[in-house]
């Protein structure tokens, strides 16, 4: 009995801390929500406390004893009244204190790095921009902040509602078609943390996670550099017959690779693809494999993506393959 008790609260425990928990904050949004978090567990668990122990005492008190007692009635009322008196400041205690942490969600007006999110079926653009609003690079599915200072993330959708939410970093905010909304980053150490869709958006709902990678400024910058650099060219024989295929197909129609002719915007920017840590907004890691299967049957992988099914033979795959691992 015993061994279950410790296995049951080892279980309920565990989804306490990890890269994608409110309750293991490392900004100050997310402690701010922690916080709130907190004190509505503890005022819900005094509530309960509470209302437990009358219900008992209501229960377990002799019926005939109550009615000879000529004050219980008096006593009754006194309680009712106090019981509404206390819901109403609690239930506006807990509107004010909600109202206070959400404030934090909003703020960093001044905040050092802009970065467009788009939400889409089903995956995230990002558009880092600089201080008079002009875009950098795109990426997708994966961002890099530097720690100890704000980002502004400017939220919009171009299809359905989507809700970004990064628990350990802040609270989510929905994104929705027509309107801008505003949250704020701010990561307190290094760390990869892991985000998510929070609002049923379709099929592949599920499917749509994104990676916030917290750098120490040193390593930002660089990541920044590399990122605003056109694609490298092909190392190889095979990645160059790769890149031939790509700007054959309709690929290069759907998808950006920045130093070549390949400009679509339907798809997510595939410039340096190849340094991902994922693919299919965290469906795959990024390995050639991987980048293989998504290339020869991305329905399958994903039922339901944008993605077409384009013919390839296999040599053509794996010198597709081979390109897109090298895009860095």
């Amino acid at each position: 009995m015993k061994a279950a008790v410790v296995i049951i609260i080892a279980a309920l425990l565990a989804g306490c801390g990890g890269n994608q928990s409110a309750l293991d904050p490392h900004g100050a949004s997310s402690v701010a929500l922690k916080d709130l978090i907190v004190l509505f567990a503890l005022i819900c668990s005094v509530i309960w406390l509470l209302v437990t122990g009358f219900l008992l005492w209501a229960v377990m008190r002799r019926r005939a004893e109550a009615r000879r007692d000529p004050a219980a009635e008096r006593r009754m009322t006194v309680a009712v009244r106090a019981s509404m008196t206390a819901t109403v400041v609690i239930v506006a205690g807990l509107t004010v204190a909600s109202f206070h942490t959400t404030q934090s969600l909003h703020s960093g007006a001044d905040a050092p790095v802009f970065v467009s999110v788009k939400g889409q079926q089903w995956w995230w653009q990002f558009t880092y921009r600089d201080g008079n609003q002009a875009p950098l690079f795109q990426t997708a599915n994966e961002i890099h902040i530097p720690v100890g200072k704000d980002v502004r993330l400017e939220l919009e959708s171009i299809d359905v509602i989507h809700s970004l939410w990064i628990p350990s970093l802040a609270g989510k905010l929905d994104l929705i078609p027509g309107r801008k909304n505003v949250l704020t980053l701010r990561a307190d150490r290094p760390g990869t943390y892991r985000g998510q869709c929070a609002e049923f958006c379709g099929l592949q709902h599920g499917h749509m996670a994104l990676l916030v990678i917290a750098q120490d400024d040193s390593s930002y910058r660089q990541w920044v550099a590399a990122q605003a650099a056109p694609a490298a060219e092909p190392s190889d024989a095979e990645a160059a017959a790769g890149k031939a295929v790509f700007m054959s197909k309709p690929c290069a129609a759907c998808h950006t690779v920045r130093g070549t002719p390949a400009t679509g915007s339907s798809g997510p920017d595939l410039t340096h693809v190849g340094g991902r840590q994922t693919i299919g907004a965290g469906l795959l890691e990024t390995t050639r494999g991987s980048l293989a299967a998504w290339i020869a049957d991305p329905q399958t992988l994903k039922p339901g993506n944008n993605m077409p099914l384009v013919p390839l033979t296999g040599e053509e795959l794996r010198q597709l393959s081979a390109y897109m691992e090298g895009l860095r």
